[in-house]
């Protein structure tokens, strides 16, 4: 029996092999656990899920669980974004939600997130004593369950709905009157996944010329995963192009995630959008703090910073580390290069549907598309370029790779055309700084058989130098045992 082991954002598997119905009740008895030692428990849990297969039940196993242990929940209607259940959270006070969602993998995975009382993400200290607990029940029958359809009736269970709370509280953030002046040509694509019903719903509040695609529920998300990567969101960006309209507007699986498409079809890699929207923020709205990125996220974001004369906080990989500084009120804005971000006085959690208005709040109000404002961005603080790529793996290779660069020499990279500066060794990966400012990352993926290549140089001669070097290094380019494929690349 494999162990349960949280990744970046929680406990994901393959349905039905390591996602199975007993592993849910077993983690969701370890979660009761923790939350009853802890004094939370008293407080209720939030139970939501997104547009999965199996959700529904997944959600009400969970709920089962948590009132065989005398927990109240309160469980969500329908399929639910991931930032909207951490806004419940805080608007309840509960002790923590459950959150059924495999956010962007493909259709076949499922996974349970564990967020705790101040809306974030569960911190490495609490997912790693979550995880203990579970993998000594494994095997077991050790957890306490009860029917919830007499508990629904005695108020231990409350089923609500989110949707209006949510909507009153994000027209606060952002300025819908602007974005109806400008009257904006969108279109929304939702990707089958539990977006549906919110960011249209804003776009429509908003007065937009909107057209949506995807708006209904698929469990296997049209064939692809549910992830706004340019290779995905093909369809999107065709009608942006052939019809006209001033953006195309993408959310993930949970809608914690966002893709944006400029008026002329350009997907825009998620990296300048944080960017932009921080030099926006503190330009425009007069917005005061620091700002928070991830060590693979683009420096173009200190640029920024260093030009506007704010603090910029380098985190690990996980959005909980960033979701820390908003709790914290350090940050403006606190954004990952996999196309998370979230701001000031908002949830501190990544919302896609935030990021998606937001976009469109700057495009409305600057009266520019997204390409003119980076080319703008660019004249004052300079021009960075970045990539991402995507191998996947099978795990005997995966164990090989990351033996081999646990330490790594810079003698071996220097051999493929690289000046090194600084070698640092993280969990899971390895970030190389080269002597220009460029830098190099390689790391494993949380969730999937995947490792992720990422760099960024200042032109794009440089970066592909960067990347082939960066491949060559993991012996992958033309080995059998590996599929390499590219996201957001961008020029």
């Amino acid at each position: 029996m494999n162990k349960i082991k949280f990744g970046t954002s929680g406990w994901r598997g393959i349905i039905a092999e390591d996602f199975t119905f007993e592993n849910v009740r077993i983690v969701t008895q370890a979660i009761a656990d923790y939350l009853k030692d802890t004094k939370e428990s008293e407080k209720g849990v939030v139970v939501g899920y997104d547009s999965r297969f199996l959700g529904e039940r997944f959600a009400r196993e969970a709920v089962s669980i948590l009132l065989g242990n005398g927990i109240k929940s309160y469980l969500t209607k329908g399929p639910t974004p991931t930032p909207v259940i951490s806004l419940e959270i805080l608007r309840r006070k509960a002790g923590g939600a459950i959150n059924f969602t495999a956010s962007h993998n493909p259709p076949e995975y499922n996974g349970l997130k564990f967020s705790s009382s101040w809306g974030g993400p569960a911190l490495p200290q609490t997912t790693k004593d979550i995880e203990k607990r579970a993998n000594e029940m494994l095997g077991e029958i050790t957890y306490r369950e009860l029917s919830i359809e007499d508990a629904i009736v005695q108020g231990w269970v409350e089923e609500i709905d989110p949707l209006p709370f949510y909507l009153e509280h994000i027209e606060k953030k952002i300025d819908m009157s602007c974005i109806k002046k400008a009257g904006l040509k969108i279109v929304a694509d939702p990707l089958y996944g539990a977006g549906m019903g919110y960011l249209d719903k804003a776009l429509e509040s908003a007065g937009c010329n909107l057209k949506i695609i995807h708006n209904q529920r698929d469990p296997s998300f049209g064939g692809k995963a549910p992830d706004p990567s340019e290779k995905n969101i093909s369809e999107l960006i065709d009608i942006v192009k052939s019809g006209g309209y001033n953006l195309g507007l993408a959310t993930d699986g949970d809608a914690d995630r966002f893709g944006i498409v400029d008026a002329n079809g350009r997907f825009i890699e998620p990296n300048y959008i944080i960017a932009l929207l921080l030099d926006y923020l503190v330009r425009v709205k007069g917005m005061k703090g620091g700002v928070a990125r991830s060590v693979a996220t683009t420096h173009l974001i200190d640029a920024v910073a260093e030009k506007h004369n704010i603090n910029v906080y380098e985190t690990p990989v996980g959005f909980k580390y960033i979701g820390e500084l908003i709790r914290e009120d350090k940050i403006i804005i606190g954004g990952e290069e996999s196309a998370g971000l979230t701001i000031k006085g908002h949830v501190p959690e990544k919302d896609g549907i935030l990021a998606c208005l937001l976009v469109a709040e700057m495009v409305a109000r600057e009266g520019k598309t997204i390409t003119e404002l980076l080319e703008d961005l660019y004249k004052k603080v300079g021009r960075y370029v970045t990539a991402r790529e995507n191998i996947k793996i099978d795990m005997v290779s995966m164990g090989s790779l990351f033996g081999k660069i646990k330490e790594p020499s810079k003698k071996a990279l220097a051999g493929l055309g690289l000046d090194v500066n600084d070698i640092r060794i993280m969990g899971g990966g390895i970030r190389i700084s080269l002597a220009n400012g460029s830098w190099l990352l390689m790391r494993e993926s949380g969730t999937e058989p995947i490792v992720r290549l990422y760099s960024e140089a200042r032109d794009e001669e440089e970066l592909e130098l960067i990347i082939m070097a960066g491949r060559e290094f993991i012996a992958i380019q033309n080995s059998p045992v590996g599929e390499l494929y590219s996201e957001g690349r961008q020029k």
